[in-house]
């Protein structure tokens, strides 16, 4: 998949270069926050998320300029996540982008404080956006802070699965909001951005409810069948933190079945407009068939 390959590798570039406008330089006063958060954010991520406000916006014919500071808010969001997610109170990782996570390599104050300046910092990198328009940025900004509120909702009924046995519906009630709710907010972001119509949106956030979907049942795959050092954490821990996934409830095999069935609705949702939407078709493939 050389086109994708290429058109994240581009996304990266972009949003790197935005984020080092917007972040503060870890010379910056206090030094050690600063550090924290560089050390976080500009790891070897993969740049999903704002990847598909890049893509939904340029579907649609938008400059990637006025795409860039959401995106570089969305990365924010994530990465806060991650650094909080990582601790030793929830699930308590080293491994992080490929290297030590926060409160590895700095100490754990500065990972709580470092996650709380950048959640911050991605709501103001949207409120100061001076190429939206007012309307656009108090939408983005509403919708960001629900989708973040879903994501901790999430977390917290990620933790309290632990050990238990769940169905089907309740192990995607956790990753719609755990998983799911920024990678949605991520595709609406960028139709919201372009000025997309009703029918349109509505198309794109199923599409985004299901790509949500299918990166979660891939990601409880890769745990199981993919490296630490290919997925840059820690490999096998949902299985040794007793977390509620779809293998641990279906097996390999039936997940990797219904993996290929949500593929196949989210691009069936795409397939209601009458324009063609090939980065965004790709995308979706490549979620179903990435390996790290």
């Amino acid at each position: 998949m050389p086109e994708i390959d290429n058109f994240f590798s581009e996304v990266r570039t972009l949003l790197d270069d935005k984020l080092e406008e917007l972040v503060p330089s870890s010379e910056t006063e206090p030094v050690r926050l600063y550090e924290a958060i560089r050390w976080s954010l500009f790891g070897e991520g993969k740049r999903f998320r704002p990847a598909l406000i890049f893509a939904v916006g340029r579907e649609f014919g938008a400059d990637d300029e006025i795409l860039s500071r959401s995106a570089a808010a969305v990365e924010m969001i994530h990465t806060y996540s991650l650094i909080h997610d990582d601790l030793p109170a929830m699930d308590d990782d080293d491994l992080r982008r490929g290297r030590a996570t926060a409160h590895k390599k700095f100490d754990e104050a500065t990972a709580i404080l470092a996650g709380d300046a950048l959640q911050a910092m991605a709501f103001e990198a949207i409120a100061t956006d001076a190429r939206l328009a007012d309307s656009v940025r108090l939408t983005l900004l509403s919708e960001l802070a629900v989708a973040a509120g879903q994501m901790v909702a999430g977390q917290q009924l990620d933790l309290e699965a632990e050990g238990k046995k769940l169905d089907v519906r309740q192990i995607e009630r956790i990753h719609r909001g755990k998983t799911g709710a920024l990678i949605r907010f991520a595709i609406r972001a960028g139709g919201l951005i372009v000025g997309v119509s009703e029918k349109e949106l509505s198309v794109l956030t199923s599409f985004g409810e299901r790509l949500g979907l299918l990166f979660q049942i891939t990601d409880d795959i890769l745990d199981l069948t993919a490296t630490s050092e290919e997925l840059g954490k820690t490999a096998g821990k949902d299985l040794s933190s007793k977390k509620a996934t779809y293998p641990e409830l279906l097996g390999l095999d039936e997940s990797r079945r219904l993996a290929k069935s949500v593929e196949n609705e989210a691009l069936a949702g795409l397939a209601e407009l009458d324009s063609d939407f090939p980065l965004l078709t790709e995308v979706c493939r490549y979620v179903y068939r990435r390996n790290n």
